[in-house]
């Protein structure tokens, strides 16, 4: 990066690239993608779920948690059922491999997590949260 962007342009930058690096890093540590960690989270947390509310709850595209719960689904993780009240309705749940794998991916995600803040101090995590929310909130305000 040339020394002579702005601090800003060095803050866009450095966030492209961190998502560029953790995204496949988090994979490889963990096993399992960061999509279908927070997917198995919700799960974990749902006796049972549609699919619809999942996906919202998740904010991924219909299409993509579609291709994750079959995948899932076909690894033994969940079960997907049609409800018996509304044909049109998947219901979604854990299975008991799922939850008992989820626990070790929480294991695998945390150490992860410790790794990749490395060096930060207990004072120091907060006001990057902090930052971090900002930045979030200053996102989902912009139009496009």
């Amino acid at each position: 990066m040339d020394h002579s962007c702005t601090s800003k342009a060095q803050i866009a930058y450095i966030l492209r690239e961190l998502h560029y690096q953790i995204s496949p890093k988090f994979e490889r540590c963990t096993g399992i993608s960061q999509s279908r960690l927070e997917l198995l989270q919700h799960l974990y947390d749902a006796e049972e779920i549609s699919q619809t509310t999942l996906q919202k709850v998740v904010h991924i595209d219909n299409a993509a948690v579609t291709r994750h719960l079959k995948q899932l689904e076909a690894s033994g993780m969940v079960n997907r059922r049609k409800n018996p009240q509304d044909n049109r309705v998947t219901l979604v749940s854990l299975t008991k491999q799922g939850r008992s794998k989820i626990l070790s991916y929480r294991k695998e995600k945390d150490q992860f997590v410790t790794n990749l803040l490395q060096g930060f101090t207990e004072k120091e995590l907060p006001v990057l949260v902090d930052m971090l929310q900002r930045m979030q909130q200053n996102a989902e305000q912009i139009e496009g």
